[in-house]
């Protein structure tokens, strides 16, 4: 299968049990949400290819599950550590103001007042809120060749334009 634009939501572990049963590694905040999807698309060999799980639980602290077609451990083993992925186009519409953190990284960051601080490269969960990684430009007129801003709606994050690829922020550029 060719799938142009897909977003990766975890892994497949090890197999569990004799029945064809596999480990999850999420990468999600809600690991559960990934079987909310009919079909995910797994990457073996270079190749995407649509499955669709059978059954799925928790276990302990994670979550294990078994794909259609999949009936011993033998047939599970060949799947251990393959990406899993959805095709971009089955994610969730958002809220107004709300946003994927993919949809950040590339967006150039400006101060109120104009300076162009860099552009995000990265984010970072720190439990209190995101952080946008800034790359700074070169020869940066403060020296900066990073910037970790706090993702702060309306306190330090006052506009994220998509069709601009511009984020504007209430913070000292020197910081």
């Amino acid at each position: 299968m060719s799938v142009s634009q897909k977003v990766v939501l975890g892994k497949v572990g090890a197999p569990y049990g004799i029945k064809g049963w596999l480990k999850l590694t999420p990468y999600t905040d809600n690991p559960e949400g990934i079987f909310d999807y009919e079909t995910l698309l797994i990457q073996m060999n270079g190749q995407w290819q649509e499955q669709k799980v059978a059954q799925w639980r928790r276990h302990n602290n994670g979550l294990v599950f078994k794909l259609d077609n999949v009936d011993d451990r033998d047939q599970a083993q060949v799947y251990t550590n393959a990406e899993i992925a959805i095709a971009e186009d089955d994610l969730p519409e958002l809220d107004e103001g709300e946003f994927y953190w993919r949809d950040l990284i590339g967006l150039e960051v400006h101060s109120e007042s104009g300076y162009h601080m860099g552009q995000v490269t990265d984010l970072l969960e720190t439990g209190s809120n995101d952080v946008l990684v800034v790359r700074a430009k070169p020869n940066d007129a403060f020296g900066k060749t990073e910037r970790l801003i706090p993702f702060l709606a309306d306190q330090v994050i006052k506009e994220v334009n998509q069709s601009t690829k511009t984020i504007v922020v209430d913070w000292d550029p020197g910081f």
